[in-house]
């Protein structure tokens, strides 16, 4: 599994169009809007490598309100929201 997060800016007028059909693109696992030098950050979760530069450079790429993006692959990802999912289905 790939994990990256992706900033973005936006062209004003666009945020939610844009937010929406990012959300609807397989491996895009949330969506947020921001405040601050981004407009959007979208959370990637992919089977690989290949499947990231797919998302990023064919899909993503494509979205023309989308002005500038930087991409943060995870080298490892720590989440308190996995462990208390594995704590609510009993594993101790």
């Amino acid at each position: 599994m790939v994990n990256a997060v992706i900033l973005m800016n936006v062209k004003r007028d666009s945020i939610p169009s844009v937010a929406e059909t990012l959300a609807d693109l397989p491996g895009v696992s949330e969506v947020y809007s921001v405040g601050g030098r981004y407009d959007l950050v979208a959370i990637i979760r992919v089977a690989n490598n290949d499947d990231l530069a797919t998302l990023v450079t064919e899909q993503i790429r494509a979205i023309d309100a989308i002005v500038n993006t930087e991409t943060l692959i995870a080298f490892r990802a720590f989440s308190r929201h996995d462990l208390d999912s594995m704590f609510s289905i009993g594993l101790n």
